[in-house]
């Protein structure tokens, strides 16, 4: 009889035993369980900040960092007031608020503009990475005269920090263009041309005076 009743004790202390080492286990594996469901909405809610970064970073609409416009002064010279130009580098297309632009979000790789001049147009956010530099653009469209278009080119090939090229959106037959500033011209031989070279070209508005125009992109 005293056997029996050891045999009976030592099978519930067993019995305990697997039921309290079940209950540890369904504790680990609710752990476990909240655990994993905690990570997968994390997961979720970061590439979802992710997912929507880059549809922003991907978008064609003007730099929202940039506030402000160009002011037209007495002097025919339009500069930018009332805000600031953003220097995002960016891979994206930027719409910019004014053709040509003068600055905002540019590409990382500026157009070379050691006096070169481009037969072709050149993507706007690789010039404004050359006006960021200090460098002066001028562009033309197709009204502009073909001695006008040899007389500016020639101008620009002997001028460190400047670049040309066509743009045929643009206002006006000839216009000139630094970060931040911009003018028409009537013609190659206008007087404010030369001024406007003279002001901008390395000029006081800069951002990143004595940066590099070449070893960039070469059309």
């Amino acid at each position: 009889m005293g056997s029996a009743k050891k045999s009976n004790a030592g099978r519930k202390a067993r019995i305990e035993e697997m039921r309290r080492a079940e209950q540890a286990r369904e504790r680990r594996n609710r752990i476990l369980t909240i655990s994993a469901s905690v990570t997968v909405v994390a997961a979720l809610v970061v590439g979802g900040v992710v997912l929507v970064q880059s549809q922003s970073d991907d978008s064609d609409s003007a730099d929202s960092k940039t506030t402000g416009s160009l002011v037209a002064g007495a002097d025919g010279v339009s500069t930018w007031k009332g805000g600031k130009l953003s220097q995002t580098h960016v891979s994206k297309k930027v719409t910019y608020p004014v053709e040509p632009p003068v600055g905002g979000d540019h590409n990382p790789v500026w157009q070379n503009c050691n006096g070169d001049v481009y037969t072709e147009a050149v993507a706007n956010e690789n010039a404004v990475h050359s006006l960021e530099h200090g460098a002066v653009w001028v562009t033309y469209t197709s009204k502009a005269s073909k001695a006008d278009v040899e007389a500016l080119a020639a101008k620009v090939k002997k001028t460190p920090y400047t670049l040309m090229s066509p743009y045929e959106n643009q206002k006006s037959p000839i216009m000139l263009s630094a970060w931040g500033a911009q003018r028409t011209v009537t013609s190659a031989s206008d007087p404010n041309l030369d001024k406007f070279f003279e002001k901008y070209v390395q000029g006081e508005q800069t951002p990143e005076p004595g940066a590099a125009c070449t070893g960039g992109k070469a059309q």
